[in-house]
C-alpha cells in the first residue's frame, strides 16, 4: 500500500501544474466489428467483453490478425463504422464527442513535425493545448516538468528528425501529455525500438498512469521485463477475449486450462503462441474461463493487492462531468501558434528553399533565352504568344507539383494532430494559404524578372502589373489545386492524377485559338470557362497587346509583317471581347473555389459526413464488381 500511494505521489510531482481532469475507467460489454468487401464481410471482434480502469497501464496482447489493433480503433473512437456493442465511461454510456476531447490516440508511426525542436514542439503545442487561461510562466514550468519525466532534457535543442526512436516515442507520448488526458491510447508503443529503450517507455507510461491516469496500450511480443510492468493485462484471439486480468495471473491461468508454461518461457510469448494455435486448439476453452472478457481474472490472481484501493477510490469520482469540452485555445491563437510554426519550418528548410531559387532562375533563364527579344518584332508575335502560353504551365507546375509531393505526407500529421484535438481545421487551413502565398509570390518574381525584360516585353507599369498579378494568381490557384488534389489522395496517386488533370486544363486554355472572334460549340465554351489557365493566358494576352498599344516593329530583313497589329492579332487570337476586369474577378473566383473544395475535401478526410461516406461506399461496391468482371 505505502508503495502504492509513493508512486501516486510521485506522479503528481512530477506534474503538479497540470489541469486536473476527471478520471475515466473505460468499459465494453458484446462488442463486435464487421469488415465489409462488396457481397463478403469479415467478422474481427466477436462480442468481446473488458474494463481498463483509471490508475493502470493496460497492455492489449494477441497474435498477428486477432484483431488488437482494431479494439484499440474502436475503444479511442477513431474507427466507428461497422462496430456494434457497449462502450461506458464510469459505467454511463459514452458520448464518443465528449470521449474524442477527453483521449488522446497515439499512433504506432511517430509522425513529428520537421524541422522543429523537441523544446518547440512542446512549447508550441503547449500554446495550443493550454489556451490562454494559463499565463506563460506556468505553461513554462508544464513544459520543463514532462521534459524531466520523460527524459527529453538532453535532446531539448534536437530537431525531431535528428531524435533517436526512442527519444521520438518519447516526445509523442509527451505532446499528448500537456493538457492531461484521462485517457492515452498508445499503439504498438515499443516497435522499432531496442529492449532498453522499450523499457524505459514503458516504465515511463506506468508512471503517467499511476497520476490518475487510463493508459491502453496494443502490444506484438513484448519481453518478459516489459510484461511484468504493466498492471493489467488483456489478450485477443481470433477476435475474442482469451485472458484479462494481471500479468502475474497468466501463468497460474494458464496452468488452470492444463497447459503449464515453461520456467525460463516468456509468460507473453506463451499465451500469444497458445492463442494462436500452437499448442492445439485451446482457445474456446480460455475463452470460457474468462466468459469472453465477462470474467476479469485478474481478482483471482493479483499479487498487488494495493490496486484495489486505488480502484476503490477513482470509482468513487463518479461519472465523467459533461463539460463543453471546446479548445483550449481561441480560433485566433490556433492560428498564429500554427502560422509561426508554419513560417519557421519554411526558413528552415533551406535546402528546399534553395532548389527551388534555383529552379525558377534556370527556367527564367531557358524561357527567357528561347524568346528572347521577340516582344516588339511583329515577324515573331505568334512566338512571343507561346511566351505567354510558357509562362502559364511554368506557374501551374512549379507551384502544384511540390504540393502533390509533400502535402500527403503533412495530411497524416495533421490527421493525428486534429483526431486529438490540438486545433480546429479552419484555422489551420488559413495558416497554410497564409504561409504559403508569400514563398510563391517570391519565386514567380524572381521567374518573372529574368523572363520578361529577355523577352522584351513592354515595360509600361501597367502593363508589368497586369502581367504579374496575372502569373501570381495562376500560380496561387495551381497551388490550391495541388493541395485539392493531395489532400485524399496517397503521394503516387497524386503525382499521377496532378499532371493528368492539368492536360485539359492547358488543352481549353488554347481551345479556339486563331478562329477569330467566332464562338466555339456552347459545350466547348463552358468547359473553356472552367478552366483557370484560359483566363491566366488572356490576362498576359492583354497585359502585351492590349489597348492602347503601337503597332509592333518589323524587321528591316523581313518583307511582310502580318500580325503588325496588335489589334488584328488580338481579334485573330478570339480575345477582342475579353476585360482585364472580368480576368482578373474569374481568377479570384477560381482561387476562392480551389480552396473551398481543397478545404472541404480534407475535413471529409478528417472526419466525413454521411453524404461523404455513402460516396465512398459506392465507390468501393463499383471497384468490386469491376474487379469481378475482369
Amino acid at each position: 500500500m505505502e508503495a502504492q500511494n509513493a508512486a501516486r505521489t510521485l506522479g503528481k510531482a512530477h506534474l503538479s501544474h497540470l489541469p486536473q481532469r476527471p478520471p475515466i475507467n473505460l468499459g465494453f460489454q458484446d462488442l463486435s466489428y464487421t469488415v465489409s468487401n462488396g457481397k463478403t464481410s469479415k467478422l474481427i471482434l466477436r462480442g468481446i467483453n473488458g474494463e481498463f480502469r483509471s490508475g493502470q497501464l493496460t497492455a492489449i496482447l494477441g497474435p498477428s490478425g486477432a484483431g488488437k489493433s482494431t479494439l484499440l480503433n474502436i475503444l479511442a473512437g477513431y474507427r466507428v463504422n461497422g462496430a456494434s456493442g457497449f462502450i461506458t465511461t464510469n459505467g454511463e454510456p459514452r458520448d464518443l464527442r465528449l470521449f474524442r476531447k477527453l483521449s488522446r490516440y497515439i499512433m504506432q508511426d511517430d509522425l513529428l513535425q520537421p524541422l522543429i525542436t523537441v523544446q518547440e514542439s512542446l512549447t508550441m503545442a503547449a500554446d495550443l493545448k493550454l489556451g490562454n487561461d494559463m499565463n506563460k510562466e506556468r505553461k513554462t514550468i508544464i513544459v520543463e516538468e514532462i521534459i524531466h519525466l520523460l527524459r527529453l532534457s538532453k535532446a531539448r535543442n534536437t530537431s525531431s528528425e535528428l531524435l533517436s526512436g526512442g527519444e521520438r516515442k518519447r516526445l509523442s507520448i509527451a505532446l499528448e501529455l500537456l493538457n492531461n488526458p484521462p485517457v492515452i491510447f498508445l499503439d504498438e508503443p515499443t516497435t522499432g525500438l531496442d529492449d532498453v529503450a522499450s523499457s524505459t517507455c514503458v516504465s515511463l507510461l506506468k508512471r503517467v498512469a499511476r497520476g490518475g491516469r487510463t493508459v491502453i496500450c496494443s502490444l506484438h511480443t513484448p519481453s518478459a521485463r516489459i510484461f511484468s510492468v504493466f498492471d493489467h493485462v488483456y489478450v485477443v484471439a481470433d477476435g475474442r477475449c482469451a485472458y484479462q486480468g494481471t500479468a502475474a495471473g497468466v501463468i497460474p491461468f494458464l496452468k488452470e486450462i492444463n497447459l503449464p508454461c515453461p520456467t525460463t518461457y516468456n509468460p507473453a510469448d506463451f499465451i500469444i503462441e497458445v492463442s494462436s494455435g500452437e499448442y492445439g486448439s485451446h482457445i474456446d476453452q480460455m475463452v470460457a474461463a474468462v466468459d469472453n472478457g465477462k470474467c476479469q481474472r485478474w481478482r483471482s490472481y493479483a499479487m498487488e493487492e494495493d490496486n484495489e484501493d486505488l480502484e476503490i477510490e477513482e470509482l468513487n469520482t463518479g461519472v465523467v462531468e459533461r463539460h463543453n469540452y471546446k479548445y483550449e485555445s481561441t480560433p485566433f491563437q490556433q492560428f498564429y501558434v500554427l502560422l509561426r510554426r508554419m513560417i519557421l519550418q519554411t526558413i528552415r528548410n533551406r535546402d528546399y528553399l534553395w532548389l527551388r531559387i534555383g529552379l525558377h532562375v534556370f527556367l527564367g533563364a531557358i524561357v527567357g533565352a528561347l524568346f528572347n527579344d521577340m516582344g516588339y518584332d511583329a515577324s515573331k508575335t505568334i512566338f512571343n504568344f507561346g511566351f505567354c502560353y510558357a509562362c502559364i504551365i511554368a506557374m501551374l507546375y512549379t507551384t502544384m507539383m511540390p504540393v502533390l509531393l509533400a502535402y500527403p505526407t503533412e495530411v497524416l500529421l495533421v490527421k493525428r494532430e486534429y483526431f486529438n484535438r490540438w486545433y480546429g481545421l479552419k484555422p489551420y487551413y488559413a495558416a497554410l494559404v497564409v504561409s504559403r502565398t508569400p514563398p510563391t509570390i517570391f519565386f514567380s518574381l524572381i521567374y518573372l524578372a529574368i523572363a520578361y525584360p529577355l523577352t522584351s516585353q513592354p515595360m509600361e507599369f501597367s502593363r508589368v502589373l497586369i502581367f504579374v498579378t496575372t502569373c501570381i494568381l495562376v500560380a496561387l490557384i495551381s497551388e490550391s489545386m495541388g493541395t485539392l488534389i493531395s489532400s485524399t489522395l496517397s503521394v503516387v496517386n497524386s503525382m499521377f492524377v496532378g499532371p493528368v488533370v492539368a492536360v485539359p486544363l492547358m488543352l481549353l486554355a488554347v481551345y479556339g485559338i486563331g478562329s477569330g472572334d467566332e464562338a466555339p460549340p456552347l459545350i466547348w465554351r463552358l468547359a473553356r470557362y472552367c478552366s483557370f489557365m484560359r483566363y491566366g493566358l488572356e490576362g498576359l494576352i492583354m497585359a502585351v497587346y492590349g489597348p492602347p498599344r503601337d503597332d509592333l516593329i518589323c524587321p528591316v530583313d523581313e518583307d511582310y509583317c502580318e500580325y503588325k497589329n496588335v489589334k488584328y492579332f488580338v481579334k485573330l487570337m478570339g480575345m477582342s471581347d475579353v476585360s482585364i476586369t472580368v480576368v482578373f474577378i474569374m481568377l479570384f473566383v477560381s482561387l476562392l473555389v480551389m480552396n473551398l473544395g481543397a478545404y472541404y475535401l480534407l475535413r471529409q478526410r478528417l472526419s466525413p459526413n454521411y453524404a461523404f461516406r455513402a460516396i465512398k461506399v459506392i465507390g468501393r461496391f463499383i471497384k468490386t464488381k469491376m474487379s469481378l468482371t475482369l
